[in-house]
This record gives structure tokens, C-alpha cells and sequence, in this order.
């Protein structure tokens, strides 16, 4: 048995590097609420370079992110967003666009890869005549990598699209970029070039590049200086946040990198899983660090194939009846792979095997009946 969880519920688990620590325990810092803090200031505007926009704003979490985002873009309650059925937005985030901003969500399926369509888009701007029956469409939101479609990247050729609809309409563009460094490591474009298009995006800096805790938001300076205000609003001021902020420096400058190599063992996992006949498993659609595998047995629930794999160090997160998701990050090493893929196979066998003993015990009573 593994000595260590190996840990592949979400790539929000990782434990600060000693590194990370290090940097946390030498910040310089001042109180960030009247704006003198030198760690997050200096944070931030590197942020804003490396995402080529004019100012950042850390805050503690993408759901805030997203949602201060969406409300300085529809500062009128009332107004509409455009997004996916799919997206983290509308699924995860406890409808705060809507309870807390008032603002009126207009759902386009996503596609398998994780893009709406662009036609499907168009059509659901809603008109600004002055109709009295309608909100008015203020914003389209993206999701770049797309989660809940299995991490997949958004091309800079389809947000440049949503974003040219975007401004042909008079909308404003946020991208949800909790794994934008992935999409940019996996479709090997620099991660300005891949949001170019975009108003605002909120960055993720607690998934798949290892940070405690925060995400950034980009964009204009006078979107930041809204997006501050909302932010002390809502409770996201804190004080010496640059302590919060030095290891979100070395997340960006160590952890980066490693990206590409995180896809790598992703794909070693899912190649293993293919060969378990138990299991069905798109390689194809395995572009960044996420994996889902269905079950192509009715004797294995992914509920049950998770149980088991936790009594054995093994922890993954089963999705619905017949799906489970593994997230690889950089916490986790080829060996941990082999272990995991190890472990799943004995799992499975175990499964069946008390299910066949669990049938010879019926057949037996009913014979014996």
C-alpha cells in the first residue's frame, strides 16, 4: 500500500511546496485593503504582463473571480449572460451571478469539446430595442480548459471568433481560466495570445499550477478598479495578502513549466485504463491533466470502484453512475501512475469477484429452494 494518498480527486489538493512556504514566511507586507501591500502590488502587475492586460486583482477564490467578473461586466441587475450548460459558472458556483448580482443566465449546450456554437451564440443576443419582454445580453463567458468536458482547450482561433461576435454585439467577453495556463501549455500558444480577445479573465492559481489558495482577475484598469470594490463588497479583502501572494509566485514561476509534463502522465493513465476491458476511454479527447473513464460493466459503480480504491491509498472522484475523473497535477509522479492503474486493476478484480460469489450464493438458495 502506498505510504501517501495518492490524490487524484481534483488538482486542487496539492500542498504547498517548501518552496512556497519559504516565500510565504519572508513576504514583505503591508495592509492590501489601503492598497500598500508591495507583494501583492508586485504580484499583480506581473500578473497583468504575463496576461497582457493593463491590472490584476488577486482574491481568494475563482468562484469569487467569476462572480465579481460577471457583475462589474452587468452592472445592471436584470441584465443577461451568455454561457455554457456546462460551464463552471453555471453548474458549481452556487447561482451567485444570479442570487447575488441579479443577473439572468442564457445556457448554450456545450459541445463534446467543450466550444458553443458560434451560430447557437449569435442567436441568443438578445435584441436592445428597448423590448419590454427581455433582458438585455451585456456578456459571453467561455471556460478555457473546459472541466466538465474533460479539460479541453479552446482554440485561439474559436475565442478570437466569440470575441469578434462579442464586440459586433456590443458585448463584453470573460473567460473562466482556472486552467488557462494548461490550454496554454497543451495547445502550445502563449497564455496573452490565447486571451487576447477577452475583457476579463479570472486565472486559477490553485489548480493546476499548485498554489494554496487565489485566483487573479485581469483586465482594464478601470474594470480592476471595479472589481476591487466588489471585492471588499463581498468580503475579499484581506489584509496582508501578500503572503498569500508570494506563493502564488512560485507557483507561476516553478509549477508553470511542469504543466506539459502533468498532460504526459494524464495520457499514461488514460492509456492504461483503455487496457482494462471494463472500462471505455477516449484517448483522444485526454488534452490536459483530466481523465474520465466510463464503465462499460453494470458489476462496477464508480461509486464502489472509489471506495475501494481509498482502502487502498488511492483517492478519485466518481461522476454520476457510470463515470469516474482522475486530475493529475504535479504532486503526482509516474510511479504514482503505475500505482493507481496497479490499484484499479485489483479493484475491479475484487469487485467481480465477490459479485460472482455473491451469485453463486442466489443461485445456490434458489436451487436449493
Amino acid at each position: 500500500m502506498a505510504t501517501k494518498a495518492v490524490d487524484l480527486r481534483s488538482d486542487t489538493v496539492t500542498k504547498p511546496s517548501e518552496a512556497m512556504r519559504a516565500a510565504m514566511a519572508a513576504a514583505d507586507v503591508e495592509d492590501d485593503i489601503l492598497g500598500s501591500d508591495p507583494t501583492a502590488r508586485r504580484f499583480e502587475a506581473e500578473m497583468a504582463r504575463i496576461m497582457g492586460k493593463e491590472a490584476a486583482l488577486f482574491v481568494p477564490s475563482g468562484t469569487m473571480a467569476n462572480l465579481i467578473s460577471v457583475l462589474v461586466h452587468c452592472d445592471t441587475r436584470g441584465s443577461e449572460v451568455i454561457l455554457g450548460d456546462n460551464s463552471h459558472i453555471h453548474v458549481y458556483e452556487h447561482g451567485g451571478i444570479s442570487t447575488l448580482g441579479g443577473v439572468h443566465p442564457k445556457t448554450i449546450p456545450n459541445d463534446p469539446d467543450g466550444t458553443m456554437d458560434i451560430d447557437k451564440i449569435v442567436a441568443a443576443v438578445r435584441s436592445r430595442d428597448g423590448s419590454l419582454y427581455y433582458p438585455i445580453t451585456r456578456l459571453v463567458c467561455l471556460e478555457n480548459t473546459q472541466g466538465n468536458c474533460g479539460g479541453k482547450c479552446l482554440s485561439v482561433e474559436y475565442t478570437d471568433k466569440v470575441g469578434e461576435v462579442a464586440k459586433t454585439h456590443g458585448l463584453k467577453l470573460h473567460i473562466d481560466g482556472a486552467r488557462i495556463f494548461n490550454a496554454s501549455a497543451a495547445l502550445g500558444v502563449p497564455v496573452d495570445r490565447l486571451v487576447r480577445a477577452a475583457d476579463s479573465v479570472s486565472v486559477g492559481l490553485a489548480k493546476g499550477i499548485g498554489a494554496p489558495i487565489g485566483s487573479v482577475i485581469v483586465g482594464s484598469k478601470a474594470f480592476i478598479h471595479k472589481a476591487t470594490i466588489l471585492r471588499k463588497t463581498l468580503g475579499g479583502g484581506i489584509r496582508q495578502v501578500g503572503i498569500l501572494c508570494a506563493a502564488a509566485e512560485v507557483a507561476v514561476r516553478d509549477t508553470v513549466g511542469k504543466l506539459a509534463d502533468d498532460h504526459r502522465k494524464a495520457k499514461v493513465l488514460a492509456d492504461g485504463l483503455k487496457k482494462i476491458e471494463h472500462f471505455t476511454v477516449d484517448l483522444a479527447s485526454v488534452e490536459t491533466n483530466l481523465v474520465f473513464f466510463d464503465m462499460a460493466d453494470a458489476r462496477i459503480s464508480p461509486a464502489k470502484l472509489c471506495q475501494i480504491l481509498e482502502q487502498r491509498n488511492v483517492l478519485a472522484t466518481p461522476i454520476g453512475s457510470k463515470s469516474v475523473r482522475l486530475a493529475v497535477h504535479y504532486q503526482i509522479s509516474d510511479g504514482d501512475v503505475q500505482y493507481t492503474l496497479k490499484c484499479i486493476e485489483e479493484a475491479v478484480e475484487e469487485i467481480l469477484t465477490c459479485d460472482a460469489k455473491l451469485d453463486h450464493l442466489t443461485n445456490g438458495a434458489t436451487t436449493n429452494s
